[in-house]
């Protein structure tokens, strides 16, 4: 994507598979084109994505990527800002 944004990975099935979380979210990463962001918005019961996506975006993308935890929305979900560098 060729432009700044976020991707939902909150909701419905999302809500119990954080496998499925780092799925889709490693997908958006690669989806996003390089001097932009996508925040990945991520379940509330998982808590800080920092925690179980840093790593295997890392291992992926190595230093192609920043991230940086944003906040926890208002619903309840996690915000986490991913650059591609």
């Amino acid at each position: 994507m060729g432009k700044n944004w976020s991707i939902s990975l909150e909701h419905d099935e999302y809500e119990e598979n954080i496998d499925l979380v780092i799925k889709d979210g490693t997908a958006a990463v690669k989806d996003t084109h390089k001097g932009y962001y996508v925040n990945l918005v991520t379940p509330c019961n998982f808590g800080n994505p920092i925690e179980y996506l840093s790593e295997p975006l890392s291992t992926i993308f190595g230093d192609r990527i920043a991230f940086k935890y944003i906040d926890q929305c208002g619903c309840g979900g996690h915000v986490m800002r991913v650059w591609k560098q």
